[in-house]
């Protein structure tokens, strides 16, 4: 015999119950409406994606093929995996170098290069080529892609980075800052802070790094 619960699940909607549910889904449609009417503004926004779990990276590249996808000049900084062959890497580069301009400055992770001035160094040659495409108010989007990390060791000083998005960032540019750890005042200034959770991770149980995946 099945369950009570497995022949509610199979019985068929009727019509008392259709019609309570697109009462309650207009309720909530004209409350949306109502708050969209609300929302007409424009800016460009500073989005910090942070936090010890998987996607923080991922999702700014996501972003940067939306601004390709609507034809929007954009511009990547990475400031950690400069020696790492990503599948974004070459897909942007191979593809969409004419929309998207992509800088891999960095020599990889600090405990790599084991050479903290040489770090420091690539960072803020980093932040250099990063304030010199932000300022272009013709590219639309620029993903600052672990720099969170370099601020994190101070290789770059936050005021600077802080003083630059207030002062100098045209009005409609959006920026993207990644990177586990983000300082407590880039998170304050940012329009947009998503915290990215750890509740498993593959490498816990001796699974490498793979592409298509991580890089």
């Amino acid at each position: 015999m099945p369950t009570s619960s497995t022949q509610s699940q199979n019985e068929p909607t009727t019509t008392d119950d259709a019609a309570q549910h697109a009462q309650k889904m207009a309720r909530i449609k004209a409350a949306r409406d109502r708050m969209m009417a609300t929302k007409e503004g424009e800016k460009g926004l500073v989005i910090v994606h942070t936090g010890a779990g998987k996607g923080k990276s991922s999702s700014g590249f996501g972003m940067i093929l939306r601004c390709i996808a609507h034809e929007m000049p954009c511009a990547v900084v990475q400031f950690i995996k400069g020696g790492w062959d990503t599948g974004e890497r070459r897909l942007i580069e191979t593809h969409f170098g004419g929309l998207c301009q992509f800088y891999a400055m960095g020599e990889g992770f600090t405990w790599e290069t084991q050479d903290k001035a040489r770090d420091i160094a690539a960072a803020r040659r980093g932040w250099e080529k990063a304030k010199e495409l932000i300022r272009n108010p013709e590219i639309r989007m620029v993903l600052l892609d672990e720099i969170n990390i370099a601020l994190r060791y101070d290789y770059l000083p936050i005021e600077d980075v802080l003083a630059f998005l207030r002062e100098e960032k045209p009005p409609l540019t959006h920026v993207v800052l990644t990177g586990r750890n983000a300082k407590p005042e880039l998170i304050e200034l940012a329009d947009l802070v998503t915290e990215m959770t750890l509740l498993k991770h593959p490498f816990r149980a001796g699974i490498k790094a793979q592409p298509g995946v991580e890089f």
